[in-house]
């Protein structure tokens, strides 16, 4: 699948059938989040591959509801836990990216920690791939980290960024609309 094609085609997948994903395929897609830049080639990221139903449950647990207008729903991509059968947990150590040589914990822009971008682009990476492969995925930021790091032993100085199911998508996703280039693009000065 060409990049452009993968980059356009992903869509956020909540639903997935009880199909098994092998190995190979998962090994590619953490082979792809391998192969992210990041800040002086730090390499932040650890992934976490939980295959383990229950710890899977328990995570499902840690999402956070979604909060409305007018009421609080659970988290729409919980479900997702109990048929996709791989979640890979995103975690990031600390202190790293963004720190200048020599200097932990001393910052080299006015950014400070570039922990979540750097996992970002180790994120973008692996659900790219998984969707190349013909797999689904939902990137989940709403969750209780603190609980998460405790459920996958998650050691000091780590900390868990985000998570994906895994998995046969159970439908096609929809192209949500897309802002025009007009409205994001400035040129020269805003």
């Amino acid at each position: 699948m060409d990049v452009f094609e993968a980059i356009k085609g992903r869509r956020s997948i909540r639903r997935f059938t009880t199909d098994p994903v092998d190995d190979a395929k998962i090994e590619a897609i953490l082979e792809a989040g391998r192969w992210a830049p990041s800040w002086a080639n730090t390499q932040c990221w650890r992934f976490v591959v939980v295959r383990d139903p229950e710890i899977r449950s328990q995570l499902a647990k840690t999402l956070y509801s979604i909060k409305l207008p007018d009421r609080e729903v659970p988290n729409p991509a919980a479900p997702a836990f109990d048929t996709a059968p791989v979640v890979i947990v995103v975690c990031a150590e600390t202190g790293k990216a963004g720190a200048e040589h020599g200097a932990p914990g001393k910052y080299a822009t006015d950014k400070g920690d570039w922990f979540m971008f750097d996992t970002a682009l180790a994120v973008e990476n692996m659900v790219l791939a998984a969707h190349a492969l013909g797999l689904g995925t939902v990137i989940i930021g709403a969750f209780d980290a603190p609980k998460t790091e405790q459920i996958l032993n998650v050691p000091q100085g780590f900390r868990a960024v985000a998570m994906f199911p895994v998995g046969v998508p159970a439908r096609e996703g929809k192209a949500p609309p897309r802002k025009e280039l007009s409205e994001l693009v400035i040129r020269d000065r805003w």
